[in-house]
């Protein structure tokens, strides 16, 4: 997840060379890039320069680690936790680079809309047809909002990237959570909008990423969609 985040915005290979330190270019030995652990050991600080390695990574890690828990957990030892957590790790990588760069990367959005259409067909999850919906509604619904801030504003107020990315999610979930991720991530994101407003005190000049916000809301959707729904329904009633 780390060398995806670190190395995909850069467009280098994730798969060659081997990971180095970023400062002194050393090559990192296998004992040293144990998840975790070796940043513990090494307390995190490179072995040969001893330059500081940014405690981001070791969070990148645990979460690696926690989310692949919580699918064992809720889905057991299947083909669907399995599928599950790799789309989950691809909604924390790209998590990751919207914050740093404010890009998506197409190499992920556009891979996984066709992913997951072909997933959705093996499991019980979903309907192909679902599937076909929630391409639809996702990448549909956003463009739209997108094109009426372009009509009224003149300028441009949603990335393409939030867009592939709605319509990855709603591939791999179906149109049900396509409605559930934007209601979640507006939600999340008006308050940590309004939160930064305060904090920084410029009115609406700061630009915030969507894509974390959509990535929170398919999250909550595959862990906690139903009971998140049914506890909503009760307040209705």
């Amino acid at each position: 997840m780390n060398v995806c985040i670190y190395r995909l915005p850069l467009k280098k290979s994730i798969v060659w060379p081997g990971s180095s330190c970023p400062s002194c270019g050393e090559p990192i030995r296998f004992y040293d890039n144990i998840p975790f652990f070796s940043y513990l050991w090494l307390r995190g600080r490179c072995r040969h320069c001893s330059s500081i390695i940014p405690a981001r990574y070791m969070v990148v890690e645990v979460m690696g680690g926690a989310f692949a828990l919580l699918a064992y957990l809720k889905f057991g030892l299947t083909l669907d936790a399995l599928i599950h957590y790799a789309f989950v790790v691809s909604l924390l990588i790209i998590t990751y680079i919207d914050l740093d760069y404010q890009i998506i990367p197409d190499r992920i959005t556009l891979a996984g809309i066709p992913i997951g259409f072909l997933l959705s067909i093996p499991l019980p999850q979903i309907t192909y047809g679902e599937s076909i919906l929630g391409i639809l509604l996702g990448g549909g619904s956003l463009y739209l909002v997108a094109w009426l801030y372009y009509a009224l504003k003149k300028r441009e107020g949603m990335g393409g990237g939030d867009i592939k990315l709605l319509a990855m999610i709603g591939a791999f979930l179906g149109w049900k959570a396509v409605l559930f991720t934007i209601f979640i991530a507006s939600a999340v994101g008006t308050i940590s909008g309004l939160l930064v407003m305060i904090q920084k005190q410029d009115g609406l000049k700061t630009a915030i990423p969507f894509g974390p916000f959509l990535s929170i809301g398919a999250i909550c959707y595959i862990f906690l969609g139903q009971k998140l729904i049914a506890w909503y329904i009760g307040l209705l009633r």
